[in-house]
C-alpha cells in the first residue's frame, strides 16, 4: 500500500481507500457478512481510511465500520458526513443543536470518541456561503468531538469557495474521466491551501468499468435506477450527470485505456491518482473481489503526457456537451 498526506490534517491515508455508500444502501442488495469480510480484507491489505455518512443505510454503514475497526481507532481513520438526514434547505438543520446531535449520533454508531474527518454532506451552496455551519464545526473541533472537518461538494464553484474557509482541511469531490473540470482551478488551489482531496464516484457509478450495455438494468433500490436523471438528488451523483445510454457509448470509446492496465476500472482510477493533488480515491464495494480489484489499481502503470492530453481533449469535446447539471 502507498500513502499520501491528507492535506494539512497530519493524517496519511491509503491512496486507494473505500467509500461505504454501497454497503449501506442505495446500490441494490448488499449483505452484512460480505461487507464485514470486505472491510477486514481491506484493512489487512493496508487500507487505513474509510468514508461514510449518517444517511448510508440510515447509519448502518457507520455501524458496520464500528464492528470492522474495533480496537483500531488509532490506525484506521474514518470520515463521515452529516446534514442530509434533515431538510438541507432549512437553516435550523445547520444550527449548533442540530449539528451537535448529528455528531453525537454518528459517534455512538461508530463507537468512537472523536471523528477523524467530519464533512458537510453536499449542502446547498447558499448554506456554505452563509458559513454558520463552520462556526459550529470549529466548536466541535475545540471540544475534541471531531479532529478535522471538510466539505463534500457537488461543483467546482462550491469547492473553490470552501477552500477560502480557514477551518476546511479537506474537500470530497466528484472527479473522474467523465468529470475532469477540477483539474483547471480546484486541484491547484487545493494544493496551494494544503487541503486534502477525496475523490468519490471515481468510476462514474460504474460506467467506467466498461461492463454496462445500453440495456443494463438496476434494482429498484439502486440510485442508478431511481436517480438516473436527478429525480431524488443531484444528477451529477449518478453517472457523472450523463444520460445512461450516452455514458455507455462514451465508455466504449475509452476502452483503449485498459490496454496494459488490466481493466478500464483500474485504468480510470490510475488516471485519478496520477493527479498529485489527490489524497485518495474512495471507490465503493460490496464484496472481497471488488476490494481486491480496486486495490489492483496500485499496480498498473501511469498515463503518459500524450495520453493525458488525449483524455482531456476527449472530455472537453465529447463528454462536456452531454453532462447535465452544474459541474
Amino acid at each position: 500500500m502507498k500513502y499520501r498526506k491528507l492535506g494539512r490534517t497530519g493524517l496519511e491515508v491509503s491512496e486507494v481507500s473505500f467509500g461505504t455508500w454501497a454497503i449501506g444502501g442505495d446500490w441494490g442488495t448488499s449483505k452484512d457478512e460480505d461487507a464485514l469480510k470486505s472491510l477486514q480484507l481491506a484493512i489487512g491489505e493496508g487500507v487505513n481510511f474509510f468514508d461514510t455518512a449518517d444517511v448510508y443505510g440510515g447509519g448502518h454503514a457507520e455501524e458496520l465500520l464500528a464492528k470492522a475497526t474495533k480496537g483500531r481507532h488509532d490506525d484506521v481513520h474514518i470520515a463521515t458526513k452529516f446534514c442530509r438526514a434533515g431538510n438541507i434547505h432549512d437553516a435550523d438543520n445547520y444550527s449548533e443543536k442540530a449539528v451537535r446531535a448529528y455528531c453525537e449520533q454518528s459517534l455512538k454508531r461508530l463507537q468512537r470518541e472523536a471523528i477523524d474527518l467530519y464533512q458537510v454532506h453536499c449542502a446547498p451552496f447558499e448554506v456554505l456561503k452563509q458559513g454558520a455551519v463552520f462556526e459550529v464545526l470549529d466548536k466541535l473541533k475545540d471540544e475534541g468531538k471531531i479532529r478535522h472537518y471538510g466539505v463534500s461538494v457537488e461543483t467546482v464553484e462550491e469547492g473553490l469557495h470552501c477552500l477560502s474557509v480557514p477551518g476546511v482541511e479537506a474537500l470530497q469531490i466528484i472527479f473522474n474521466l467523465f468529470r475532469q473540470q477540477a483539474v483547471e482551478q480546484l486541484l491547484p488551489l487545493a494544493a496551494e491551501k494544503d487541503a486534502g482531496i477525496l475523490v468519490r464516484l471515481p468510476l462514474a457509478s460504474g460506467l467506467l468499468t466498461g461492463k454496462f450495455s445500453k440495456s443494463s438494468q438496476f434494482e429498484a433500490n439502486d440510485h442508478r435506477n431511481f436517480n438516473a436523471n436527478g429525480e431524488q438528488f443531484n444528477v451529477g451523483e449518478t453517472f457523472a450527470g450523463l444520460p445512461f445510454a450516452k455514458g455507455v457509448e462514451l465508455a466504449e470509446q475509452l476502452s483503449w485505456i485498459a490496454e496494459g492496465r488490466h481493466s478500464m476500472a483500474r485504468a480510470s482510477m490510475r488516471w485519478i491518482l496520477d493527479q498529485p493533488q489527490v489524497s485518495c480515491v474512495i471507490p465503493g464495494f460490496k464484496n472481497t473481489d471488488q476490494v481486491l480489484d480496486n486495490l489492483g489499481t496500485l499496480d498498473v502503470p501511469s498515463f503518459s503526457d500524450d495520453e493525458l492530453k488525449k483524455l482531456y481533449h476527449f472530455y472537453r469535446q465529447e463528454v462536456v456537451p452531454h453532462v447535465r447539471g452544474e459541474i
